[in-house]
């Protein structure tokens, strides 16, 4: 027994050591050391991550995202000196943000440039091309969010499911087919949700945050959550024949949901900031496009007996984030929570790619036969052609 306690003591010795080493160094980087290594100059940053338009004033939320302390100093619009209050207080540390309230008669569809001058006599700008007034959260416009979640996310969804009869009825090489079509389409919103991901942070996040990089990570941590539940329910599922494709459609759901939820968070956004006008035509754009996603999630379901209330619950689960979407992007947006679900949602797209990848494999035993290629192929398509109605 003393033999076994003083092995796990030197194990636990072993293991603390190179903390107590490592929070040694940093602390004398930062304390005795610092004035060895203190070369170049640091250069301050901070960053405009939100804009919005009140009456008689503008609203920016600013953080500080450089590596030293800074104090606000001055703020302008179009390069007019203006009067501002800032809360809490002009000092930021790192990371730290604060709200600069700056009293303007500022015009709706007019472009304006909000710029931040520091204590070192540094300006940060942010261009907003349309303004826009802010959107509060009225049981009117959480309405009219709520209807536009609906219109581009859940009723599109459902008539997708409609096309279950038909892919029940197909012979078995075009059944696979248009499981491998499945495939297409989903490989076409996973490439999709990540040029969003990174187009997001390119613009809206500094680099502090190394924007592709934390796309990466969230969509690989995204992915790997998603494959141990997928493989979860696929044990629970054993060897019923009823139980694997619910679980894969399941699945094909939860992914979407998390894309949708991402796609109206970025609708939201855009109806806020003026950067997006929503008429009939781009209604019916994302109509056409995410009814695909309806006919992803019935084609793994087509081999088993229609059940209405299965269908519907799993294409509420695909559609109803987008209306959730559509309220955080239009009442809380922020890029990084922009960019953090946008990438979620990559991860699950691809987990649920390769998750029915797997199944096609067994099922047929091998992936490179020419109705596979061709469904891909021309899911792709589908989804390309109807993404330029978007």
């Amino acid at each position: 027994m003393e033999v076994k306690r003083s092995s796990k003591t030197k194990t636990a010795v072993s293991a603390i050591i190179p903390f107590v080493l490592l929070a040694v160094m940093i602390g004398y980087v930062f304390g005795p050391g610092s004035e060895l290594i203190s070369f170049g100059v640091v250069i301050p940053e901070i960053s405009i991550e939100k804009v919005e338009f009140v009456d008689s004033e503008i609203i920016a939320t600013v953080r500080n995202t450089g590596p030293i302390a800074v104090d606000i100093v001055m703020a302008d619009i179009d390069d007019s000196i203006l009067p501002a209050a800032i809360e809490p207080d002009k000092h930021l540390e790192r990371f730290e943000s604060a709200i600069v309230r700056i009293p303007f008669e500022w015009n709706e569809g007019q472009p304006y440039a909000i710029g931040l001058t520091i204590d070192d006599g540094t300006r940060f700008e942010k261009q907003v091309d349309v303004a826009a007034p802010s959107i509060q959260p009225t049981i009117e416009m959480i309405s009219y969010f709520a209807v536009i979640g609906t219109y581009v996310g859940i009723i599109p969804v459902m008539i997708g499911l409609l096309w279950f009869p038909f892919i029940s009825k197909l012979s078995r090489s075009k059944y696979k087919f248009f499981l491998a079509l499945t495939v297409g389409l989903l490989l076409f919103l996973g490439i999709s949700s990540a040029e969003e991901a990174i187009e997001t942070s390119a613009e809206n996040l500094s680099d502090v945050f190394n924007g592709v990089l934390l796309v990466a990570t969230v969509a690989i941590v995204s992915f790997l959550a998603l494959n141990y539940v997928g493989e979860k329910l696929k044990k629970r599922a054993g060897a019923s024949k009823l139980a694997g494709p619910v679980a894969i459609a399941l699945m094909i759901a939860i992914g979407i949901g998390l894309h949708n939820f991402g796609e109206g968070l970025a609708i939201g956004a855009a109806i806020v900031l003026g950067e997006a006008a929503l008429g009939a035509f781009l209604i019916v754009g994302f109509a056409l496009h995410n009814t695909t996603e309806g006919f992803a999630i019935a084609a793994p379901m087509a081999r088993t007996k229609l059940m209405i209330g299965r269908l519907a619950a799993m294409g509420m689960i695909a559609g109803v984030p987008a209306i959730f979407g559509a309220w955080v992007g239009g009442f809380v947006y922020s890029p990084l929570t922009a960019v953090i679900f946008l990438a979620i949602g990559t991860g699950a797209i691809f987990q649920v790619i390769v998750l029915i990848m797997r199944w096609i494999q067994n099922e047929e035993g091998k992936l490179s036969n020419s109705s596979v290629l061709a469904g891909i192929a021309v899911g792709m398509l589908i989804m390309y052609i109807t993404s330029i109605l978007v």
